[in-house]
């Protein structure tokens, strides 16, 4: 078999796994991105992509291969969350969102980092003091494709969603600020030497700058969908100009010392806001878009079922500090959630549930994860245990997003009929 036949046949398997399995989620009531990813851990290197038979399963080096996917889905994913960011929704909890966005995420940074570092002292040999102030930035990640998939698939409306989609995304522009800061400063204790370039300004300029590439790919975005007027058409340009600010995205280039890069998440929140805002067919483009991107999205989430490393349950040590980072970063969460929304005088509903919605924890927890291996063996510890916690969450996190909006009341599953179920009905009448 080539090499391309065994690509295309593992990405056949993934997908069609993954739509299998979230048949049997449905009959047990839980989401069918939890079926994606429980999917994705059957069929990845741990379980059938070990046996390395040609195109079934998915192996370690495939994985790598499928990079290209992830990004993509991400970018999707990033622009429909700008979606979220109209003008006349900011009008209403513009104010709630950023205070909660803010208050939770940094609330949930120190009781994280209160709790690692006293375990640093407990447990000298396994956490160093870097990895545990890293951790605590860590935390403040959200994962935007998890709880966007819940919120899709269940149709989710109300205040709790209302409020949810725009603190998960500023969740993550703050954390990658809170993560560099946190970098700079392990980065310091281990060296020895404080960068201020590094723990300050390199940070600032990647929130800005990312800002800035959307806001102009938005306005080009805007201006050339004018001149096309086939739904087809308008929807390539809608994928054209997601692809273009996930591709520019990815560049990095250094400036007098300074090392200059882009957040592909926020470049295409940005692309969505503008677009949302200033063209008045946006609703409809968004709409199409996401039918298109509905297969990647899937094969994304197999994909990243298929990236959880179950490995990391060898090391005790690992399991043991993940549980406690795991419950320290839940507790941040709720009660930074539920303290902020509070504050804001925000609907009942709000304070007692959104907490909950923000658990699940995915690509953003990971990347930084990634870069954290620069810190060299302390750098491996962060890796490890944000890729447990990462399994955990990835798997219960949906699950618990579903039941919080249930009770909250923005999802509400009475009266709810299939495509297919509506087809035959229309067909009945007609006869």
């Amino acid at each position: 078999m080539t090499q391309t036949a065994s690509i295309f046949l593992s990405l056949s398997i993934a997908l069609l796994s993954g739509l299998l399995l979230s048949r049997l989620a449905k009959q047990v009531k839980l989401p069918a991105v939890t079926a994606y990813l429980i999917a994705g851990v059957l069929i990845g290197p741990f379980i059938l992509g070990a046996l390395e038979i040609p195109g079934i399963g998915i192996t370690k080096e495939q994985i790598d291969g499928f990079g290209l996917i992830s990004d993509l889905a991400l970018g999707f994913i990033a622009f429909a969350m700008g979606n979220e960011f109209r003008l006349a929704q900011l009008k209403k909890i513009g104010r709630q969102a950023m205070v909660i966005g803010v208050v939770q995420a940094l609330f949930t940074t120190v009781v994280v980092d209160a709790v690692l570092i006293a375990l640093h002292f407990l447990m000298p040999d396994k956490l160093s003091l870097p990895a545990a102030i890293v951790l605590g930035s860590v935390a403040t990640a959200t994962a935007p494709a998890a709880t966007l998939m819940v919120v899709k698939q269940y149709k989710a409306k109300g205040p709790v969603t209302d409020m949810l989609l725009p603190v998960v995304a500023l969740d993550d522009a703050v954390g990658l600020v809170v993560f560099a800061v946190s970098f700079g400063v392990a980065k310091s204790i281990s060296t020895g030497a404080v960068d201020v370039l590094t723990v300050v300004l390199e940070p600032l300029l990647e929130v800005v700058l990312s800002l800035g590439l959307g806001f102009v790919m938005g306005l080009l975005f805007t201006q050339c969908e004018k001149y096309f007027h086939s739904r087809s058409k308008r929807m390539a340009v809608s994928v054209t100009f997601v692809m273009m600010t996930v591709a520019i995205s990815c560049l990095k280039f250094t400036v007098g010392g300074i090392h200059i890069g882009f957040s592909s998440l926020l470049a295409c929140m940005m692309l969505g806001t503008v677009f949302c805002n200033i063209c008045e067919v946006s609703e409809e483009l968004m709409d199409r878009a996401d039918r298109w991107t509905a297969p990647i999205l899937i094969l994304f989430f197999v994909i990243s079922g298929a990236e959880l490393e179950l490995s990391v349950f060898a090391d005790w040590a690992v399991v043991i500090i993940g549980i406690i980072y795991i419950i320290s970063r839940s507790i941040g969460k709720c009660y930074g959630a539920h303290i902020s929304a509070k504050m804001t005088k925000s609907n009942p509903n709000i304070i007692k549930y959104l907490g909950i919605t923000l658990l699940p924890q995915a690509g953003v927890a990971l990347g930084m994860a990634i870069k954290a291996i620069e810190l060299g063996p302390d750098g491996a510890i962060v890796r490890n245990i944000t890729l447990f916690a990462v399994l955990i969450y990835e798997i219960v996190g949906p699950y618990l997003t579903k039941v919080a909006l249930t009770k909250a009341g923005d999802i509400r599953e009475e009266g709810r009929t299939s495509a297919r179920e509506e087809h035959l009905a229309k067909k009945a009448l007609n006869q």
